[in-house]
C-alpha cells in the first residue's frame, strides 16, 4: 500500500509506492556508462601535464613526486567577487550581479578513479581538503554560503568524467536553503532540540533504514527518502558546520563514506549520483539548530509531472527496502 511520509526536518511529503517498483535490479545502471575509462587523457585539462590549461592553483596535497590533489578556480563560474552584492529595482522586479566564488576540487590524478576506488588515506585527505577549502571562503567578503558537491555521471549533470568536486559559494542563501533552515528554528524553539538531533536519534533507535554506523557517524536511508536507495550520512554528535569536524572525525567520515558508496555500488551497479554536503550559513556555525550531513542521490528515476507539478516525490521503492540491500552490501564487504 502507498502512504504518505513527511520529512521531520523539512516538512516535506514524498509518497512511498511500493506497488509502482520493481525487481532490485531494475534499477541497476551497469549500462549508463560502463565503457573503459582510461587512466590518462591528453585532452583532459585536470589530468598530469596539463595543470597550465586550469586556472590558478589554490592548494595541491604532494604525494612523493605527483600530486595527489589540486584545487583551481573555475574557469567557466558564472560568479565573480569583482562583482557587486547591492541588489537593485527592475520595475518591479529585483535583480543582483552575480558575486560569488567557484572552484574544482581535482580528486586525483588518474582520470579513471572514483570515489569508490580511493584508498582510505587519500579519501580522508579529500575530505580535509574540502574542510580546509569550504573554511577559507568562508572568509571572503559578503560571503553567506559555502556548498559543495559532486556530480557522478551523465544523469547527475556531469561534464567531464576526470574525478572533481565543485564548491560555489554565495552572498545569497536560495529559498530551499533556507527554508529547512527556519523550519530547524521553529523546531528548537518549540522543544528545545535539534531536530537532525532527533531524527538521527530515531533512526539509530528504530534500525529499520540503518545501512551503517561507526563512533562518529550514522548512515541511512530517510525515512521520507524522495528517491530509490537515497541516503543521509549525519555526525552523531551535534555539529552544525562541516568546518569544524576534528582530523579523528574526518578519518572516521572516510570509512563511513567510503563503505557508503561501495554498497551503493554493489547494488546498483555503476549509478550516476549526485553527492551533496550541507552545512550551516556563514555566520551560523555555533547555532543549536543545525546540524550538517551528506546527501547522496543515485539518479536511476526521474521526477515526471506530478512531482514538478505538487514537490511532492513518489519514490517506488520504500526507504527499509533500500537499507536492507544496502546493509546487506555492506556486510559482506
Amino acid at each position: 500500500m502507498s502512504e504518505f511520509r513527511q520529512n521531520l526536518a523539512t516538512k516535506e511529503w514524498v509518497i512511498i509506492a511500493p506497488d509502482r517498483g520493481g525487481r532490485p535490479r531494475d534499477y541497476c545502471a551497469e549500462e549508463e556508462h560502463s565503457g573503459m575509462v582510461p587512466p590518462y587523457r591528453a585532452d583532459c585539462p585536470f589530468c598530469p601535464g596539463n595543470e597550465a590549461q586550469t586556472s590558478d592553483e589554490l592548494l595541491r596535497i604532494d604525494r612523493g613526486d605527483e600530486w595527489l590533489i589540486r584545487v583551481v578556480e573555475n574557469k567557466f563560474s558564472a560568479l565573480s567577487t569583482d562583482h557587486s552584492v547591492a541588489r537593485r529595482k527592475y520595475g518591479i522586479f529585483l535583480k543582483s550581479d552575480s558575486y560569488g566564488h567557484a572552484e574544482v576540487i581535482i580528486e586525483s590524478p588518474r582520470h579513471n578513479d572514483v570515489l569508490v576506488s580511493l584508498e582510505l588515506s587519500h579519501l580522508e585527505d579529500l575530505l580535509r581538503v574540502y574542510r580546509m577549502r569550504m573554511a577559507e571562503i568562508s572568509m571572503m567578503k559578503n560571503i553567506a554560503i559555502v556548498m559543495l558537491f559532486r556530480n557522478y555521471g551523465p544523469r547527475a549533470g556531469t561534464s567531464l568524467e576526470h574525478p572533481h568536486t565543485q564548491i560555489i559559494a554565495s552572498s545569497i542563501i536560495p529559498p530551499h536553503i533556507r527554508d529547512p533552515f527556519q523550519k530547524a528554528a521553529l523546531h528548537y524553539d518549540s522543544y528545545g532540540t535539534c531536530v537532525y538531533c532527533d531524527m538521527i536519534g530515531e533512526e539509530i533507535r528504530q534500525q529499520e533504514r540503518m545501512v551503517y554506523e561507526n563512533e562518529y557517524y550514522a548512515v541511512f536511508c530517510p525515512f521520507a527518502a524522495r528517491t530509490p536507495y537515497e541516503l543521509r550520512i549525519y555526525p552523531k554528535v551535534h555539529n552544525a558546520s562541516y568546518f569544524w569536524s576534528s582530523k579523528e572525525e574526518l578519518s572516521y567520515l572516510s570509512d563511513a563514506l567510503g563503505r557508503t558508496l561501495r554498497s551503493m555500488h554493489a547494488v546498483l551497479g555503476n549509478p550516476s549520483y549526485n553527492l551533496i554536503l550541507r552545512t550551516s550559513p556563514v555566520g551560523d556555525e555555533d547555532v543549536r539548530y543545525l546540524h550538517w550531513y551528506f546527501v547522496i542521490v543515485p539518479r536511476i528515476t526521474t521526477p515526471a509531472g506530478f512531482e514538478m507539478g505538487s514537490g511532492i516525490y513518489i519514490n517506488p521503492v520504500p526507504p527499509e527496502r533500500s537499507a536492507e540491500e544496502l546493509r546487506e552490501a555492506v556486510g559482506r564487504e
